[in-house]
């Protein structure tokens, strides 16, 4: 289906780190299907790479609603977490 094919196209161009494009795929695979939770953990990880920890921390835990049992977005939800104390505590 159609957000299937997005997500997938996402996941070539975050291999190729093309970050932003990748984010756009993600989001229009969202658009599609909403319900369909492995983009939102897809670009939440897109996200949390680019430091974005809020909007990263956003998309684990709207996963986590949609499926209590993805056990990789509860670990990287931790961690956005852990990593955004960590910057706070550095200052920037």
């Amino acid at each position: 289906d159609l957000a299937t094919a997005l997500n997938n196209r996402g996941q070539i161009k975050y291999l190729r780190v093309e970050f932003a494009a990748a984010v756009e795929d993600y989001t229009a695979a969202i658009e599609c299907q909403p319900g369909f939770e492995v983009p939102y953990y897809n670009r939440g990880l897109v996200l949390y790479r680019l430091g974005c920890f809020d909007e990263a921390m956003k998309d684990f835990r709207k996963v986590l609603e949609l499926n209590p049992q993805f056990e990789d977005a509860a670990l990287s939800l931790k961690q956005a977490i852990l990593d955004k104390e960590e910057k706070q505590k550095r200052g920037y």
